[in-house]
Formats: structure tokens, sequence, C-alpha cells
């Protein structure tokens, strides 16, 4: 194996269909400081899209508008490069293959590629007739790609070929997409989700719904637990999370539809007193931990834990200086990465604001009890 993956560092390993809205306990939550998140440097020089960390051991991957996809390996009591390559444009999503050893990452350029941690060689992979907002890795078999597209399509690979070999048509852009077998979910620019069930036909979606937030579609994050003795396996669904500073959780199958709820968060609120309406920011991503707990993160510049099946909010961290733009938990949800940096939610010429802190990742050490699941209510 590649000298990129030495031992895991100790770092994090001591630290212990229709929404019914307002259903989320947001009380009784402590801050956070930063006093313990552990800046990555070099940091990116220009807007973080995205990160995603490795399952073979703890290796981060971050795409950035300068066209760079960066690898840091945390060793000790922080996180040093390890590799970098490049596309033609900026990358807009990277994620890493289940065996932990391989990236893949879509760009502007309108190309996906693959980088090998063994070989330290990168090559393309796939290709679209626009840019491609969102990869997934597609766990079948030797794994397949799935490439979606500002050209209306998705795409799926087998990585040994040229040409794709499946592709279904979409009502839009795609804005958001994520993927746990056998399904595979993708929100577009007209507010629609469509569900695709890759056991039956990848080709056609299974079902397309309206989303059930009024507003754009941001993220979306399918539900993830890793197997756990003497407990039941997660009711597939995943979470929506949209530009109104709400999320939506969402069952695919009928008899669990009764449980699907949304709730508001990412806002800043007035003061006491005031008559000036709460600030809404949009929700950036939404991260599952293996206990199947979740962050979200916003333009507000926070991230917040919470537990779906509880209903409640388990941790609030402090505001940072700038938009919170993507988020990840490590294999073991020991370590939660999130980047500081501008999203464009208010457009180019708050790009560069005076005195706005630099493009920034950060890594902070997660104690247990911040992402244990609560008793569900009842």
């Amino acid at each position: 194996m590649s000298s990129i993956f030495r031992a895991p560092g100790s770092f994090g390993a001591s630290a212990a269909s229709t929404a019914r809205p307002g259903l989320v306990n947001t009380s009784n939550t402590g801050s956070q400081a930063a006093s313990s998140d552990i800046e990555v440097n070099p940091s990116p020089p220009d807007g973080i899209s995205s990160l995603d960390w490795s399952s073979a051991a703890d290796f981060l991957v971050s795409g950035c508008w300068d066209n760079n996809v960066r690898i840091y390996g945390v060793e000790g009591a922080g996180a040093v490069p390890k590799a970098m390559y490049s596309h033609e444009g900026p990358v807009l999503d990277t994620i890493w293959s289940k065996d932990g050893l391989r990236v893949i990452s879509g760009s502007a350029d309108k190309t996906a590629k693959l980088y090998d941690v063994q070989s330290g060689q990168s090559n393309q992979v796939a290709a679209h007739d626009a840019p491609i907002k969102h990869v997934r890795w597609v766990d079948q078999g030797n794994g397949l790609l799935a490439t979606a597209s500002w050209d209306k399509t998705v795409k799926y690979w087998d990585m040994r070929q040229g040409n794709p070999i499946a592709q279904a048509t979409l009502s839009e852009r795609c804005y958001a997409m994520d993927c746990e077998w056998p399904y595979l979910v993708v929100g577009t620019a007209d507010r629609k989700i469509h569900v695709f069930d890759l056991q039956q036909n990848p080709n056609a979606p299974a079902f397309s719904i309206d989303s059930p937030l009024k507003y754009q579609t941001r993220t979306i994050a399918c539900f993830r637990r890793a197997p756990e003795v003497g407990l039941e396996p997660m009711a597939p669904g995943f979470a929506l999370g949209s530009i109104e500073g709400r999320v939506a959780i969402q069952y695919f199958k009928d008899e669990h539809k009764g449980s699907n709820f949304s709730f508001k968060c990412h806002r800043k609120e007035p003061p006491t007193g005031s008559r000036e309406p709460a600030v809404v920011c949009p929700v950036n991503e939404i991260s599952f931990t293996p206990q199947g707990t979740f962050s979200t993160c916003g333009s507000d510049g926070t991230f917040t834990f919470w537990d779906k099946d509880a209903r409640t909010r388990l941790k609030t961290f402090d505001r940072k200086a700038a938009p919170i733009s993507a988020t990840a938990f490590n294999r073991d949800g020991k370590i939660f990465a999130y980047a500081v940096s501008y999203d464009w939610h208010a457009g180019h010429q708050m790009a560069n604001p005076p005195n706005s802190g630099k493009d920034k990742i950060y890594l902070l050490p997660v104690a247990e009890e911040d992402i244990r699941r609560k008793p569900p209510k009842r």
C-alpha cells in the first residue's frame, strides 16, 4: 500500500409524504467553543465545495474552487497534506470509494476523475455535456460510479469502460444527490425529488415527488447507520435541506411515511422585543454519523448535531466567521470535519467582504455523548 496511508493518528480517539413542521426539540443545547478545533494546514486558497473521509484510515479529501482536489492525513493532533490533483475547472464534489483507496471528483469542467492513492495517478472516468454537480459511489459488485449534472442527466459508469453503462434523464438540473444502496436520490432545480431503486431500474425513477419544502433544494443525505447487534436496520429514507433554513425527514416506504416531518434550523433570530424578522439561511449540507444521528450546517456560520428518531437537537456550536460550506464525520464518528468558506448565498458582491476570514478546514474531536441516539419519541 502507498505510503499515503500510514497508521491512523490518535486525534479524537480519547474524546469520549407531507411534511409536518415543528416537531424537533431545540431547547437545552449547550454551545461548543472553537478552542478544541484544529485547523488543517495549508488551507485551500478558494471556496471549499466538499469534504469526505476514507473508510480505510483517517484521510480527508476536499474539493475546491481553485480546480484542485486535496487529500489530508490525520497524524497525532493535526492533519498534514498527502496528495493533490487538478481539474480544469472548479471542483464541485468529491467522494471516496467504498474501500477508501480511491477518490472520485466531479468538476465544472464537465468531467469526473478517479485518483488512486496506491499509484498516485488520476485519470478521467466520466464526462457530461455540462458541469458535474455530484458524484456518488454505488456499492454494487466491484463498484460503480453515479454522476449527476446540470445537463439534466444521471449517468452510471463501470470505470473500466469509457462509456456509461446506463443513463437517466432528469426533469431539470441536478442540485443535490446521494446514494445508499439500493436507493439513489436526486433533487433538481424544479423542486422535484427523484428516487431511483437501482436494483430494479437505474434508467428511470421508481417515483418522483415535489419537495416537501417550499423553496429550492440545497442538499440531500440518505439515512445511514452502521450495523449494530440487537438493533433493527434503519428504515430507508433521506434528509433534505433547503435554502429557507428547513430540513425535511422523508421515508421511502409507505409504512414509514407517517413518520415524515420537517423542522426549522439555521436562522438568526432578532433580539428580544425587536420587530425585525428572523434572517433565514440556507442549509448547506447534512452529514450522518455511523450511529445514525446527523449534522446540519448553514450559511449562518453554524453547525448542529441532531437525532431524527428522537426529534431533538443534540448539540449546537458557536457561530463561525463565515458560512459552513461542507461537513463530514470520519469512519467512527469521532472526528467532525467542517469547512468555513463563502458559499455564494449572497451573490458575487459578497465573495470578498471586508474583514472576512480565509477559507479554512477544521477538525473537531467529537464526544460520544454529542452524537449518541436518544430514546425515540412515542
